[in-house]
C-alpha cells in the first residue's frame, strides 16, 4: 500500500507505540486516584504536559487535553463565545476552516450571533486587510486556520494578530504543528490534534493563553485545570506527547524532505497534461499537493487509485461522505467541474522516495484509463 492521505492521518511511529504500551497495561491507574497507581499515571499525565508545552514555548499550566482538534476547537469557539457574551455578539472565521469550526461556528449563528466568514483569494490565503474591515465594535472572536488541510495554504498569522489586537485570536494548528513553526504568540487559542503527527487517534489539547476567558463545556470533574471534565486518556496523551516532541525535534529536516518528494511528484503527475494544482506557490505547506486532472471524477480516481494499491483523498477526510465540491476550493473560485476532480496528496516524515516512485508509476496508468473511459461515455 501506497499511503499519500496522511492529512487524513498518519500511521503511528514506533517510539510513540512504545511510549504508552505501560499504560495500557501496567500503569492503568486513574490520574485522579490518589493511590500509587494513580499518581503514576499523574505523573506521566504531568510530565506529557510539560512536554507538549516545552513544544510549544508554552506553559504547562496553559494545556488542556482533549479528544482531539474537534472537541479542542469546539471547545475554543463555543467557550469563548459564552465567556464573552456580555461583551459583543460577532466573530470573524474564513471561507475555508475546517468543518469542525465552521459547524460550531453555525451552531453560534443559530443563538443569534453574528459571523463574518472572510473570504480567501485565489490561492487560499487570507488577506488581514479583509480581516480588519470585517472587525465591528461588537466583534469579540477571530478563528483562522493556521494551515489549510485541503490545499496546504499558510496563513500569515504575524499579521493577522496585528489586525486582531483586542480579540480573542484562536487558530486550528491541527495540520500545522510538526509541519511548520508553530508561534503561540501569535494567538490566544492553539489547536493539536496529535493523530496528524504519528500519534494515536481520539487525543489531542488545546493551548489556551493565561487569562483567556473562556467557559467550560464539558462539565462532571475537576480534570484539566476544571476546563474540560472527563478521566483523562493517560496512554494517548504520553503519545501524543511523544509523538509531538519527534515531530518538533525533526521538523525542519522533514519539512524539506517533504518538499522535495511533494515537488517531484507534483512534476510527474503534471507531466500527464491537463492537471491544475490548487494552492499558493510560496505559502505551501510541505506535505500537501492538491492537484485535478481534466476529464477525472475525482470520486472514480479515488476508488481506481485505492485499486491500484494507492491511498488519496479529495479533502478534509470529515467531509469525504460530502457529494458536494469542496468549500474550499469553492472559496477559492474553483469551478465545479474541476473541483469534483480534484485529488488530495499528502505526505508525512514517514514518506518515502520509493513510495513516489510507486505513485508515479501506478497513477498516470489510472488517469489515463478513466480519461479514455470518459471520452468513450461521450
Amino acid at each position: 500500500m501506497i499511503y499519500l492521505d496522511n492529512a487524513a492521518t498518519t500511521r503511528m511511529k514506533p517510539e510513540v507505540r512504545a511510549a504508552m504500551e505501560p499504560f495500557l497495561d501496567r500503569d492503568y491507574g486513574n490520574a485522579s486516584s490518589l493511590h500509587a497507581a494513580g499518581r503514576r499515571a499523574r505523573r506521566a499525565l504531568e510530565d506529557a504536559r510539560e512536554t507538549v508545552a516545552a513544544c510549544l514555548g508554552a506553559d504547562p499550566k496553559e494545556i488542556v487535553f482533549t479528544s482531539g482538534a474537534t472537541e479542542s476547537n469546539a471547545l475554543s469557539i463555543l467557550g469563548t463565545a459564552e465567556a464573552l457574551r456580555s461583551r459583543g455578539d460577532h466573530l470573524v472565521t474564513s471561507e475555508i476552516e475546517h468543518p469542525s469550526v465552521l459547524e460550531a461556528v453555525a451552531r453560534l449563528e443559530g443563538q443569534g450571533w453574528r459571523v463574518t466568514r472572510v473570504p480567501v483569494d485565489a490561492e487560499g490565503l487570507v488577506d488581514p486587510v479583509r480581516v480588519a474591515t470585517a472587525i465591528t465594535p461588537r466583534t469579540v472572536f477571530l478563528s483562522i486556520m493556521s494551515l489549510n488541510n485541503e490545499v496546504g495554504s499558510m496563513q500569515p498569522m504575524a499579521e493577522l494578530r496585528k489586525t486582531a489586537k483586542g480579540l480573542v485570536f484562536h487558530t486550528d494548528a491541527a495540520q500545522a504543528v510538526g509541519k511548520i513553526p508553530v508561534q503561540v504568540g501569535n494567538v490566544d487559542l492553539l489547536t493539536f490534534s496529535a493523530h496528524k503527527m504519528h500519534g494515536p487517534k481520539g487525543v489531542g489539547g488545546l493551548w489556551i493563553r493565561k487569562g483567556t476567558p473562556l467557559t467550560p463545556q464539558l462539565r462532571g470533574g475537576a480534570q484539566e485545570f476544571e476546563t474540560r471534565a472527563g478521566t483523562e486518556n493517560v496512554a494517548g496523551i504520553v503519545g501524543l506527547a511523544t509523538a509531538m516532541k519527534l515531530a518538533c525535534a525533526d521538523r525542519a529536516a522533514d519539512a524539506g524532505r517533504m518538499e522535495r518528494l511533494r515537488e517531484r511528484l507534483r512534476e510527474g503527475l503534471e507531466g500527464l497534461g491537463g492537471a491544475r494544482v490548487s494552492g499558493p506557490e510560496t505559502r505551501r505547506s510541505p506535505h500537501i499537493l492538491n492537484i485535478a486532472f481534466e476529464g477525472v471524477d475525482g470520486e472514480a480516481a479515488i476508488l481506481s487509485m485505492d485499486a491500484a494499491g494507492v491511498c488519496v483523498s479529495s479533502g478534509s477526510a470529515c467531509a469525504s461522505l460530502s457529494r458536494q465540491p469542496s468549500h474550499v476550493l469553492k472559496a477559492m473560485g474553483v469551478p465545479d467541474d474541476v473541483a469534483r476532480g480534484s485529488l488530495r496528496f499528502s505526505l508525512s516524515s514517514l514518506t518515502t522516495s520509493e513510495d513516489i516512485d510507486a505513485a508515479l508509476a501506478a497513477v498516470p496508468a489510472v488517469i489515463r484509463r478513466l480519461r479514455k473511459i470518459s471520452t468513450v461515455e461521450r
